[in-house]
């Protein structure tokens, strides 16, 4: 793969290094981190199946909050008002009750990834995933044994701290310990993590559902352990980052890691970067005030706009309708897991293609190729729906043709996202930070997505119930906006080494305005930026 380097007068700025197994099976240990953030996703309820009962629509939601038992244990006034007949299909589900539950662990998350900033930065990035670890670990146990809604709640909240610490960590250490030519790929490892861990736990809920007795949904929130003890151990015996390490002080161990990890005894020229790139964030005594310097400006919008359009691409919307169109095919009672199988494992595949391709066709091209793909799917699909599901949500006969046809641009959405904003909402923030304010950024980054997360979770419903078929037409403005500012906006990182960053700002046709030579690195600036973003070129 040709790397894109750093011009130093004639030569690039390539720092010597391979992908040696060392760093490869320690990215792949790290990036479990994963797995605990996608298996709540899988296991709370966050999206919703609809059953098609000769012409009867039924819509229900996935996970624990589908279970009957665990409803009427612990939300008996919302397991009412899902088992009367309401006429309109769409507004079964408005409840802010329930939505309130599966929510709040977002915003816990968002206040555990701000303290993570502090324990990343002064501790080091394993500590917070171990951290991240030990929370989730412990709020799983909890909610596996809940016995009223309080330990149920506080369950929630421990969850939501782990996956606060963990997210904030793990994107780090990957894009710190991995060669830049290969960063993109490792990094994405992450993502790959969540949707293994999203497609694993709704396959467990389908069975523990039918578990006699009334008790699966606590093998379903119990089963969270699993993830949470692989994240622990891997924590402990994953070696720190040498960028970890330096900004600790301890130079002569980062050395020595930093060998070990490029697999190469030259790394004179990219520690002595790393060193300078530490002292230059020793000198921030203050890294939150800092993010609101002129020259961070760059980095705060991306740190902000990147998971604030990760939210609204749409992919709650389109997991919402997928099983009432499996069932229509003749998958039957059997839909909803048909439904989580076929759109996970497709989420899974496109995931790979990301790994694949992300440091060959670089970051620019799978957002503006995987926005294109969401925006016609979006389209294609309100058509579809509003054609045959109206205004009362019941579609009558829907012939199995058309329910093929609808499906299978389904899949073709959850691809595009799942190759472009889903891996890469998470690579590109952690990599463009410098390292002064990086753990500070990361944590704005991660607040953002939980926090909008959360936003969604909330008014989704209360948005279906009134948009209808609109809402997906809705999201599909929000894809053109992000588009469009992917390609005015973001200028290609692949191939740059993580502290030499900085000059693709300083080269960029708008942020060059914000920043001045010398907040750049020492010898870089040997390229140019086009006026699109469309990365460096050298001169």
């Amino acid at each position: 793969m040709p790397a894109v380097g750093i011009a130093v007068g004639d030569n690039k700025k390539e720092y010597p290094g391979n992908l040696t197994p060392f760093v490869t099976v320690t990215c792949i240990v790290a990036a479990m981190g994963g797995l605990i953030f996608g298996y709540d996703l899988g296991i709370s309820g966050n999206s919703l199946y609809i059953k098609f009962n000769a012409l009867k629509l039924d819509f229900g939601i996935c996970g624990v909050t589908a279970m009957p038992s665990f409803l009427r244990k612990f939300f008996p006034s919302v397991y009412r008002k899902q088992q009367a007949s309401i006429t309109n299909q769409y507004c079964r589900y408005d409840s802010q009750t329930l939505t309130m539950f599966t929510s709040s662990l977002y915003l816990a998350a968002l206040l555990a990834s701000l303290v993570a900033s502090i324990v990343t930065r002064k501790f080091g990035r394993k500590l917070s995933m171990l951290s991240g670890g030990i929370l989730f670990c412990a709020g799983a146990v909890i909610n596996g044994f809940a016995k009223a809604i309080w330990m149920l709640i506080l369950g929630r909240i421990l969850l939501g701290f782990g996956i606060g610490f963990a997210n904030q960590s793990v994107p780090l250490y990957l894009s710190e310990m991995a060669p830049y030519k290969y960063r993109g790929a490792l990094n994405i490892g992450f993502q790959l993590s969540i949707t293994v861990g999203i497609l694993i736990a709704n396959v467990l809920n389908y069975f523990f559902a039918k578990i006699h007795g009334g008790w699966g949904w606590r093998m379903s929130l119990g089963g969270a352990m699993v993830p949470a003890l692989i994240i622990t151990v891997g924590s402990l015996v994953l070696p720190d980052s040498p960028n970890s390490l330096i900004e600790r002080g301890q130079h002569d161990e980062a050395r020595e890691k930093l060998k070990r990890v490029r697999g190469v005894d030259n790394v004179d020229e990219e520690f002595k970067d790393l060193v300078a790139a530490s002292e230059a964030s020793m000198k921030v005594e203050h890294p939150w005030r800092n993010l609101l310097q002129r020259k961070y400006r760059p980095h705060i919008t991306m740190a902000v706009m990147i998971p604030f359009f990760q939210q609204l691409t749409g992919i709650n919307v389109i997991m919402f309708y997928a099983p009432v169109l499996f069932s229509t095919i003749g998958f039957g009672n059997d839909a909803a897991l048909m439904a989580a199988l076929i759109t996970g494992t497709v989420n899974v595949l496109a995931t790979m293609v990301s790994i694949y391709g992300v440091d060959k066709w670089g970051r620019r091209f799978l957002f503006l190729e995987g926005g294109s793909q969401m925006l016609i799917c979006q389209v294609v699909i309100a058509a579809c729906i509003g054609a045959k599901f109206g205004i009362d949500g019941n579609p009558g006969e829907l012939p199995k043709w058309y329910a093929i046809v609808v499906v299978l641009f389904f899949c073709i959405y959850v691809s595009g996202f799942s190759w472009s904003w889903g891996p890469l909402g998470w690579l590109v923030p952690s990599e463009i930070f410098p390292l002064e304010i990086r753990s500070a950024a990361q944590s704005v980054a991660v607040s953002v997505n939980m926090f909008f997360t959360f936003i969604i979770a909330q008014v989704f419903l209360t948005m279906l119930c009134h948009l209808k078929f609109g809402v997906f037409l809705f999201f599909a403005f929000f894809v053109v906006l992000m588009s469009f500012f992917i390609y005015y906006f973001l200028p290609e990182t692949k191939g740059i080494p993580i502290e030499e960053m900085g000059q693709v700002w300083k080269t960029h046709w708008f942020w060059s305005r914000f920043v001045a030579d010398e907040d750049c690195p020492k010898g870089g600036g040997g390229y140019e930026m086009t006026k699109a973003g469309q990365g460096p070129k050298n001169v």
